[in-house]
This record gives C-alpha cells, structure tokens and sequence, in this order.
C-alpha cells in the first residue's frame, strides 16, 4: 500500500498508528523506539497486565466466572494457569477476552483522549491481536507490522521465559498468521536473526519520517 505523509497526516488530531507482530518479533523494543522519537506509546498489553492484576478492574468479573482457582495469592490473575487452561479450551479463552478487551478498550480510549489532549503529534498503539481483531481498522489511519521468522520467535520467547518450544508454538498457532499480518500493514520493519538494533533502528526512523514524526 502506497502511503505519504500528506495523505496519512489527519487535519487537527495526531496520527493513530498501529503497531502489531507476532510474540518475539521485537515488536516492543520497536514501540519504545517509536516514543524516543516522539511519539505517544499505548500498550494494549500493559493494560490488560494492569486490569488482570492486583485489584484490577477485571478481577471481580475474572473471580465470578472462573473461581479462586485462577486468582493467585496476590489477588491477581494466575496467568500460568490462566494459559495453560485457554489454550486447551477455547471457550475458557473466549469467556476471558470477553471480560478484559472491553476493558482495554476503554482504558485505550481514556489513554488516546489524554494524549490528543497533550498535543501529541503521533499516537502508536500497541496491539498484539491487531489482525485478528476488526475494529481496529477504523480508528487507525495506518499499520507497522514487525516481522520475522517462525523459528526466530520460538527462540527469542524460549531464552526470555524459559517457555517450552511446544509451550511457544501453541500460542504462535493462536495467533494471526505471518501472511495475515503482512497483508494488513501499510509498513513492515523485518526484524530477523541478521537484523542488529542500529538495524531495526534506522528501519524505525524511516517509517517515522514517513508519517511525518
């Protein structure tokens, strides 16, 4: 998709990028590298971690549906057992989403109203089920897709978590496709094995300057 500042750049209001990948692909170092360049970053999955953890919005709704078996001693969501449970069982995972995406939706908002408010030219939202998901597309004026190899994501997330590879590739098949995620992006930085961070670096600041940050 061809895209320019000038057509991207929307009258009056900061720019909406989402920014989507594949767990591993790097794609919050590159939304931390989005914000040291000015942009305003907010983090779908901080949220949800914020409204699923101690005394958090959804844990009154989490307790009723599911019992105390997934609540942990903090009063927390018990997000071992919690994935371990939804990735066997896929009505398990719809009743969870059911809970907690209304809830980051409205907190997004609250966050992108903030922004807006403080003048911020670009507005990046990290949203890691961005394709899966079809509202999105109406609120955002344009996609960075952060892209890289299966075997690669299997590798960043097993070093980091300690994650079985199985344990990883359960929830790699969860997610969108790499070709799904391609299709929808209006940009792709390719953050493979070879790619250093002075890579994904420049590859950052050129999407940036494309839409006009």
């Amino acid at each position: 998709m061809s895209t320019t500042p000038s057509t991207l750049q929307p009258p009056g209001r900061p720019l909406r990028l989402g920014l989507t990948g594949g767990i591993g692909s790097g794609k919050s170092t590159v939304g931390g590298m989005f914000v040291s360049l000015g942009a305003t970053l907010i983090d779908a999955d901080q949220i949800a971690r914020n409204v699923t953890g101690p005394q958090g919005d959804a844990m009154e709704a989490i307790r009723s549906a599911f019992g105390d078996a997934l609540v942990d001693a903090f009063g927390a969501l018990d997000r071992a057992r919690m994935r371990e449970l939804a990735f066997s069982r896929p009505e398990v995972r719809a009743r969870l989403e059911a809970i907690v995406h209304p809830l980051v939706a409205h907190h997004s908002h609250l966050q992108t109203q903030h922004a807006i408010a403080a003048g911020s030219r670009m507005i990046v939202h990290d949203i890691p089920l961005l394709t899966e998901s079809g509202r999105w597309a109406r609120q955002l004026d344009a996609v960075v897709v952060v892209d890289c190899p299966v075997e690669t994501q299997i590798e960043r997330v097993v070093q980091r978590s300690g994650l079985a590879p199985e344990g990883v590739q359960s929830i790699i098949a969860s997610q969108a496709t790499r070709r799904a995620r391609r299709a929808v992006a209006d940009v792709v930085i390719t953050n493979g094995p070879g790619c250093t961070l002075p890579q994904l670096q420049a590859q950052v600041r050129q999407a940036a300057a494309l839409f006009g940050l």
